[in-house]
């Protein structure tokens, strides 16, 4: 629980600050975060499969690991730029009524616009806008959450339900879907079936590192298109468990490959996007915002997982596939 709380409200906030940090930094930001699940996902396949380490004694040994994020935010990150930024002013009041701009204040704004992630070859063409804040301050914590909420609606459906759909497919596979994707013993090459597990996680960790680190030279402006994929992978692996089509391990192998460059690449794609087309003194709540969809998305995969993977292994057994109850 403790873990799941850190991860989530570190997410929020570092994400929120690659703002003060220059052209890159959300590339960076996201290249970091899938080389970070890969050499975790990797680490544990190698101690479990390879090594003979307990799942138990790996967990522990590798519970040092966020102190190096303490360590590297004091003393390697540059904190000249969140002092700078914590001059400037909170957060602003939306008014109701939204903001007609024209022609010419719209060229500015693509002018200003243009210095951001990859603005320079690839700046968005989505159509999107968003009507910047007021200059009218808010009036107390209920005027800030009037304020605030009105922004998130804003987000909902170009960034935040995309970014949801997706992480709820991919994470209801990883979670019900992937332990049930077993083959017999003599057609793998693996000699306990548990290891089928930790290694469609590295292999989806490695989907997901490619497409976070893609962003200075791939980009998607339609994340619906990839969510939907997403969907139609997560029908895929659930029928394959069900009715055993697919012939081969690796090409479950391929299509879990798959699953993480998609993953992936909608996660990276929803935050370049919002640097792209949100304007500068609304960019820090909205990528804090559009964060909390991937944290929903996996909550709700977390439960759907525990009926898919339960459901989905008693029809194994009940049709003669009894793979997932052995170790």
């Amino acid at each position: 629980m403790l873990a799941s709380l850190s991860s989530g409200g570190g997410e929020l906030s570092f994400l929120g600050l690659t703002h003060y940090y220059g052209h890159f930094a959300l590339a960076s930001w996201g290249s970091g975060t899938g080389g970070a699940g890969l050499v975790g996902a990797g680490a544990y396949a190698i101690a479990t499969n390879t090594l003979g380490i307990t799942p138990r004694t790996s967990l522990l040994v590798f519970s040092f690991l966020p102190l190096i994020m303490v360590l590297s935010f004091f003393f390697i990150l540059p904190l000249g730029p969140l002092r700078a930024g914590s001059k400037e002013a909170g957060y602003e009041a939306i008014d109701d009524e939204e903001v007609e701009i024209d022609a010419d204040e719209d060229e500015q704004t693509q002018a200003r616009e243009h210095d951001d992630l990859l603005a320079t070859s690839m700046h968005s063409t989505s159509g999107r806008s968003f009507t910047p804040a007021s200059t009218k301050p808010a009036n107390g914590a209920l005027s800030s959450f009037r304020a605030n909420l009105n922004r998130a609606r804003g987000l909902f459906f170009p960034y935040m339900l995309p970014l949801l759909l997706v992480y709820i497919a991919e994470y209801t596979i990883n979670q019900g879907v992937a332990p049930t994707l077993l083959f017999p013993l003599e057609s793998s090459p693996f000699d306990e079936y548990r290891s089928f597990y930790s290694t469609y996680n590295a292999i989806y960790q490695v989907g997901v590192f490619i497409s976070r680190s893609s962003t200075p030279f791939i980009r998607i402006h339609h994340l619906y298109v990839p969510s939907f994929l997403q969907v139609a992978n997560l029908i895929l692996l659930a029928l394959h468990a069900m009715f055993d089509f697919i012939p081969s391990y690796y090409i479950v192998c391929v299509v879990i490959f798959w699953e993480g460059l998609l993953g992936g690449l909608v996660y990276v794609s929803t935050f370049a996007e919002i640097t792209d087309n949100v304007p500068k003194e609304d960019r820090e709540f909205s990528l804090g915002a559009t964060s909390v969809s991937d944290s929903a998305g996996i909550c709700i995969a977390g439960f759907l997982g525990m009926v898919v993977e339960v459901s989905l292994c008693r029809w194994q057994v009940d049709h003669g596939r009894n793979y997932c109850k052995l170790q």
